[in-house]
């Protein structure tokens, strides 16, 4: 094989392997890009995050409905823990979930969160949330999550969004990453008193 030809293989594995190394550097980078943008346009349902509650309250009703999900692969049931309310645009709304292990050690799950319909997620604001937080159960617990939101007095400008008076806030949980169905290893070093820590 004559130089020439080994230099044009050289530089052509130089270049396949910095694409793959560029691809899988645009692979991990695109997960929180992808992340930022929906929670800046609202897209694929992402509602945005305020810092405060609305300083205006509306005349227009809006109803919200909430739905709840659980990976197959976390032992948990999930559900909303109350009926669908009728709040005005931008009045503060708070609402709870009830999450329950049914596993019999610990476990951890990550609850994502979407809005439909999607063209109106830019304008319902959260204030605070337990989604994109780590939630720890033990075997048998149930925890009440709350949720306080509002609907952005900005929709009554929207005409797109005039036939809009229903609003669905879904929430799914996932085991935490990284673990086997959301189970959390657990120390069991024994403590003088015979006792499992």
């Amino acid at each position: 094989m004559n130089a020439k030809l080994q230099r044009r293989n050289k530089k052509t594995m130089i270049a396949v392997v910095s694409v793959v190394f560029g691809m899988v550097g645009l692979a991990y980078a695109s997960v929180p890009l992808y992340d930022l943008f929906c929670k800046v346009t609202g897209f694929g349902g992402t509602p945005g995050i305020a810092q405060a509650p609305s300083e205006v309250i509306g005349d227009r009703d809006i109803t919200v409905r909430f739905d709840s999900r659980v990976d197959q692969n976390l032992p948990w049931r999930f559900a909303p823990g109350q009926e669908p309310m009728k709040i005005k645009v931008g009045e503060t709304a708070l609402a709870f979930y009830r999450a329950e292990s049914v596993a019999d050690g610990p476990t951890m799950g990550t609850a994502t969160f979407n809005v439909t319909p999607l063209k109106v997620a830019k304008y319902v604001d959260k204030i605070d949330c337990f989604c994109f937080t780590e939630q720890r159960l033990e075997a048998g617990e149930t925890a009440d999550m709350a949720v306080s939101f509002f609907v952005d007095p900005a929709i009554m400008e929207d005409r797109i969004l005039d036939d809009v008076n229903t609003i669905t806030l879904s929430y799914t949980f996932f085991p935490k990453y990284g673990t086997e169905g959301g189970k959390v290893a657990v120390n069991a070093a024994a403590i003088p008193d015979g006792t499992i820590q």
